[in-house]
C-alpha cells in the first residue's frame, strides 16, 4: 500500500537496479566460466589498454576511428562489435533497431580480444551499449586488476598489466544525428546505383535506419535511453571522454586531441610513475617560457651589458651570414672559435638571443688537446686546450616554387 507519494517508486525503481545488476553478474560469470573451460584461466590474457568507443548515430565513430588510433599509437585494426555479430538471428535483430543479446555480445567480444594481435591496446567501437553490459564493463575491470594482482611478484607479472580503460563517447543531438544517417543512406544508394550501372566496385549494404527518417529517430531515442544514460555511470571509475562531435571534421578531432591527450598519473603503474614524476612535463616548462626568456634577456642587458655586446656582435656578424645561406633548407651548423664563449652565460645568451628571434639553437663543446711547447731536457710535452662550440641553428625554411 502506498502511503506516502513516490515511495513505491522508488523501491520499485532500486528492485529493478538490483535485478539488473544480479542479471548482469550471471551473464559474466557464465561468459568468464566458458572461458576458463576453453582456454585455461592462466592464457586469459587482454589488451592493456582498451578504448571503449560510443557515440550517438551519426556521431563519425567510423570516421574518426582511424584518427584516434594514431592518436594513441594503436597499430591494429578496431574491434567493431556489430562486424562479430554476424549470425542470422543478429543480422535480423540489428536490422529492426534492437539491441542483441548481451552474453551473446559478451562471449563474442572476450574472445576476440583474447587475440595476441591485441595484447598492447585495441579500439572496441560499440561497447558497452547496455546497463548490463556497462555492469559487465566493471566487472571485467575489477577481475583483469584481480588477475594482476594475482601474479604481482611472479615471473608472470609482466603478462598481466594495469588495465587502461578509457570511455569515448562521440554525441550530437537528435536533429544532427537524423540529418547524418538520412545523408550517408543516400550517399550508399547512389553508390550502389553507379556499382550497378558500372559493374566495378562494391555495394554498401544500407540499414534502415539510414533511409527512414523515422527510424533513424527511434535509433538515437534507443541510443539516448539504452546506452547514453547507463554509460554515464563509468564517468567516476575510467577516463571518460564526453566529446561534442557536432561540427566540422578538424573541430570534432581537435576536441578528441584535447581529451586524449597522455595522462601519465592515470595510466603509469603508481612505481613507475612516482619514478619519472620529478621531471617537469613539457606543459609545466614551456607554460611561462616566453615571459622567462623576456627576463632573461632584460638582465643580460641590465647586469651583463658588455657580456651581451660582444654575443650579440657575434652572432650579427659571424652567425647570421651562415644561416642566410642556409634559408632554403631551415638548419644551419656553425663552428666558432670565438673565446667569448668560454664564458657559460655567454652559452646561455646565445641560444636565448635565437630563440628571441624564432630560431632553435643547440651546442656542442668539442674540446681538443693541442701540442703547444717541447721540453727537450724532460721529454714532457705541453698542451693547450681547444674549444670548438659547434652550433646547430634550426628555422622554417623558406618554400621555393618549383618549376615543372
Amino acid at each position: 500500500m502506498t502511503t506516502e507519494a513516490g515511495i513505491e517508486p522508488k523501491k520499485e525503481q532500486a528492485s529493478n537496479h538490483d535485478l539488473e545488476v544480479k542479471d548482469a553478474n550471471l551473464i559474466f560469470n557464465a561468459v568468464w566460466n566458458e572461458l576458463v573451460d576453453e582456454f585455461g584461466e592462466d592464457n586469459l590474457r587482454f589488451p592493456r589498454e582498451i578504448i571503449w568507443l560510443n557515440g550517438a548515430p551519426g556521431s563519425g565513430k567510423g570516421t574518426n576511428t582511424d584518427f584516434i588510433m594514431e592518436l594513441r599509437d594503436i597499430t591494429t585494426p578496431p574491434v567493431v562489435v556489430s562486424d562479430l555479430l554476424n549470425s542470422p538471428e543478429a543480422r535480423a535483430k540489428k536490422e529492426a533497431g534492437i539491441l542483441v543479446g548481451d552474453k551473446e555480445v559478451l562471449g563474442l567480444l572476450f574472445k576476440e580480444l583474447l587475440k595476441p594481435d591485441y595484447h598492447l591496446g585495441t579500439i572496441v567501437d560499440g561497447f558497452p551499449r547496455s546497463f548490463v553490459q556497462v555492469q559487465c564493463l566493471k566487472t571485467f575491470y575489477a577481475k583483469l586488476n584481480e588477475q594482476r594482482s594475482r601474479h604481482l611478484g611472479s615471473s608472470k607479472e609482466s603478462l598481466y598489466p594495469k588495465p587502461q580503460f578509457h570511455i569515448v563517447v562521440l554525441f550530437v543531438d537528435e536533429k544532427e544525428a537524423v540529418k547524418r544517417q538520412i545523408s550517408r543512406g543516400q550517399k550508399a544508394i547512389e553508390h550502389n546505383e553507379k556499382v550497378r550501372a558500372s559493374g566495378e566496385g562494391e555495394l554498401i549494404e544500407i540499414r534502415s535506419t539510414d533511409t527512414d527518417e523515422a527510424m533513424a529517430q527511434k535509433r538515437y531515442r534507443v541510443f539516448k535511453e539504452q546506452t547514453f544514460e547507463p554509460l554515464k555511470e563509468l564517468r567516476s571509475l575510467f577516463h571518460y571522454h564526453f566529446i561534442n562531435a557536432q561540427g566540422a571534421i578538424p573541430e570534432v578531432q581537435q576536441r578528441i586531441v584535447d581529451e586524449l591527450k597522455y595522462q601519465s598519473s592515470l595510466e603509469l603503474d603508481p612505481k613507475t610513475f612516482d619514478r619519472v614524476s620529478q621531471i617537469p612535463t613539457v606543459e609545466k616548462i614551456v607554460k611561462h617560457a616566453r615571459q622567462e626568456l623576456v627576463n632573461r634577456l632584460d638582465d643580460y642587458e641590465l647586469n651583463h651589458t658588455a657580456l651581451f655586446r660582444r654575443v650579440v656582435e657575434v652572432i650579427q656578424e659571424k652567425f647570421i651570414p651562415i644561416v642566410e645561406r642556409h634559408a632554403i633548407s631551415g638548419r644551419a651548423y656553425i663552428s666558432s672559435e670565438d673565446p667569448v664563449f668560454n664564458d657559460r652565460l655567454a652559452l646561455q645568451m646565445l641560444i636565448d638571443v635565437f630563440s628571441e628571434r624564432g630560431f632553435s639553437a643547440a651546442i656542442d663543446i668539442r674540446k681538443e688537446d693541442l701540442p703547444e711547447r717541447f721540453d727537450l731536457k724532460t721529454g714532457e710535452i705541453f698542451t693547450r686546450t681547444k674549444r670548438v662550440y659547434r652550433v646547430r641553428v634550426n628555422f622554417c625554411g623558406s618554400e621555393i616554387r618549383r618549376g615543372l
